[in-house]
């Protein structure tokens, strides 16, 4: 007997996936870090965003040499909030988010947002999608042991979909969302919108890369978005 097909399920990072907040998050941090008196590049930033708060912390006393003390640590997570928060009222849903979200919820495909952000900074920016984690599915850094690449945010968002993780896409813009989609055994679909270039992205284990979220609306019959 031939069984039926299992329905695909698509997990979303946010930042850089859906909505365009890449560069606010990376000169957040750089304020934060400068307020503390602590020099580090631009670039070296942006490198790390997306990955958990703890390996992004241990990355930086790497390449500062400097130790940060759970007191410090606690400083630069306010600070970066404070600076988050002034950027984050003009920050944009990325081309298509909206309507690749509406387009899966209109035939009934599952999905989920899975972000290593907080509520805090991303409960605002949920706003612009117009997603309520009161009604729709939403996995931040505040609910799970370990963020990426860990693979323990987009398992809880399938277990909330009651979705097999194993037929799921990972949608996401960086290597840390690829690594952990391969964790967990999914399918990764990189995006171009958070800086990251298409090798980087084919080699941390995406299948399909495409530009943004409209890119991939156009080609979702590709990766299993139907019906």
């Amino acid at each position: 007997m031939i069984k039926a097909r299992q329905q695909t399920s698509f997990l979303f990072d946010l930042d850089g996936t859906l909505v365009d907040s890449v560069y606010d998050h990376v000169l957040a941090w750089h304020d934060a870090l400068q307020e503390e008196g602590i020099g580090i590049s631009v670039w070296r930033l942006h490198r790390k965003i997306g990955m958990s708060g703890g390996l992004f912390t241990k990355a930086l006393a790497r390449e500062t040499g400097r130790e940060f003390s759970p007191e410090l640590l606690d400083r630069l997570r306010q600070l970066h909030i404070k600076y988050y928060g002034q950027r984050s009222p003009r920050t944009r849903a990325l081309p298509g988010a909206r309507e690749l979200l509406a387009y899966l919820s209109a035939n009934d495909i599952p999905w989920a947002i899975a972000t290593s952000g907080r509520i805090e900074t991303a409960g605002p920016v949920l706003k612009i999608l117009g997603v309520d984690p009161e009604k729709h599915v939403v996995i931040t850094r505040d609910l799970v042991r370990y963020a990426k690449p860990d693979p323990d945010l987009f398992l809880a968002a399938a277990e909330r979909l009651e979705a097999d993780i194993g037929t799921a896409c990972v949608v996401g813009d960086a290597i840390w969302d690829m690594l952990a989609a391969r964790r967990a055994r999914a399918l990764g679909i990189g995006l171009l919108s958070g800086g990251y270039g298409t090798e980087e992205l084919e080699r941390a284990g995406a299948y399909r890369v495409y530009e943004d979220p409209a890119d991939l609306l156009l080609h979702i019959d590709e990766v299993g978005g139907r019906r």
